[in-house]
């Protein structure tokens, strides 16, 4: 017989303002109140089962995706942002189809093509950071990784076709992952415009794409034209449209607010800051001539790792993966009933004291000769669905902060606390971690 978890008894309506406002308090009281797995109505009438153990999150990760569906998931929040065609909102054939024609241009061997487009984005960025002046990292880590998925997926160089997709995309950006996305639906007339003109933008670089021979572009766009499934069926261009979305709004946020929360962690900790530069320096180099790091170098960076790691699991960027059951399911010692939806919970897993030591502390060295069991630490994901870009976002990551560490000191402005805040769906560190770049 189909049974819930306990969990907070407060009405629907309340619960959903606190996970929209106080998400962190809220999962904390409730993992205090009611332990491992716990029901809120954070999605309104579907429950929504929070799990934080390991055995669970595996029964959630392994179990079978015709019946633990994440698309239809997502969909709730997702399909209006992406479109319908965006790999995070499939489920069955057509995920599978869809995500082994995006595998080919996120595999590690393509991060040799993309790491020089990476150093040059960031060293140009860097070259513009004021001096003696505070100035939010954030912003200058998301104008990095949009630069760098305009060059790297969307194929688009240097122009007025740039400059154009980059305004557009940048404004979108501040309406739809803004802290609040009551104000993206109150100001929809704005968004459907905004919608319409990327819309415009992205199908004319697609046509543009396809009539242009292929010999020669790395780019991650005009992979998708030439790509087909074993039927010799190629994607539509309104499935090539919803992906480079996805990748644009999935990798270019998600990965400019983990570069933020890395650099806020180095900065509280000057230890550790130290460590990963002289990392830096004696695998790569150091000071504004330091030559930009090959795809070995960065594969040798193994203190900068352990310190994404970490911060990864103390600030996740997303709090939670879903999944909605079709059928009942035994999840975690409860028969779950079709319909509701099972949430393996980043945040509090990352927390638990039974598998981390001490876990509120920055601990880089937890990471350093370990390998991370994908039930405890899963800050991408996990099962079918981990998230294609990781090793991308990774290795992205690792560039970016490597040419930081090399060529500038920053330390933080010590008129602001940093906390972590809502930021659209995601968890962001709040001013954007402000930051002083020293003179000398």
């Amino acid at each position: 017989m189909a049974e819930l978890p306990p969990g907070p008894r407060t009405p629907a309506p309340f619960q959903i303002a606190q996970w929209a406002f106080r998400p962190i308090p809220f999962m904390r009281r409730c993992a205090e109140a009611y332990g491992d797995v716990f029901t809120t109505r954070i999605m309104g009438s579907a429950p929504v089962v929070f799990f934080s153990d390991p055995a669970a999150i595996r029964q959630v990760f392994t179990g079978d995706p015709g019946n633990l569906l994440a698309g239809k998931a997502n969909s709730k929040v997702l399909r209006w942002l992406l479109g319908p065609n965006s790999l995070l909102v499939l489920d069955g054939p057509r995920h599978k189809r869809e995500r082994k024609l995006l595998a080919p241009p996120f595999h590690g061997e393509r991060m040799r093509v993309y790491g020089e487009i990476m150093s040059e984005i960031t060293d140009r960025s860097i070259d513009a950071w004021p001096l003696e002046t505070p100035f939010p990292v954030q912003s200058r880590m998301q104008e990095i990784t949009l630069d760098i998925i305009l060059r790297a997926v969307f194929g688009v160089h240097e122009g007025a076709r740039l400059s154009s997709l980059r305004a557009l995309m940048i404004e979108y950006l501040k309406v739809m992952v803004g802290r609040n996305l009551l104000l993206a639906l109150a100001s929809w007339g704005r968004v459907a415009r905004l919608q319409r003109d990327i819309d415009r933008l992205l199908h004319g670089e697609i046509r543009r794409c396809r009539s242009e021979a292929q010999a020669g572009r790395t780019d991650i766009m005009a992979m998708l034209v030439a790509a087909h499934d074993e039927e010799g069926r190629y994607m539509s261009d309104e499935e090539i449209r919803d992906e480079l979305v996805t990748m644009l709004l999935a990798g270019h946020e998600t990965t400019a607010t983990s570069l933020a929360w890395v650099m806020q962690r180095m900065l509280q900790y000057p230890d550790v800051l130290e460590t990963a530069r002289a990392e830096v320096a004696s695998v790569i180099g150091e000071g504004p001539l330091s030559p930009s790091p090959t795809a070995e170098q960065i594969a040798r960076l193994s203190y900068l790792d352990a310190v994404i790691k970490e911060t990864a699991r103390l600030d996740p960027v997303l709090p939670v993966t879903v999944r909605i059951l079709e059928t009942d399911m035994r999840i975690g010692g409860y028969e779950l009933p079709a319909g509701s939806i099972a949430a393996p919970c980043i945040y509090l897993t990352h927390r638990r004291p039974g598998i981390w030591p001490d876990p509120d502390r920055f601990n880089p060295e937890r990471f350093i000769g370990r390998r991370a069991d994908p039930y405890t630490f899963f800050p991408f994901g996990g099962g079918t669905r981990y998230c294609i870009g990781a090793a991308f976002a990774t290795y992205e990551m690792k560039v970016v902060l490597a040419r930081i560490l090399s060529r500038v000191k920053l330390r933080p402005d010590p008129g602001h606390r940093v906390r972590m805040v809502r930021r659209g769906i995601t968890f962001a560190p709040s001013g954007g971690t402000p930051v002083i770049r020293s003179a000398g």
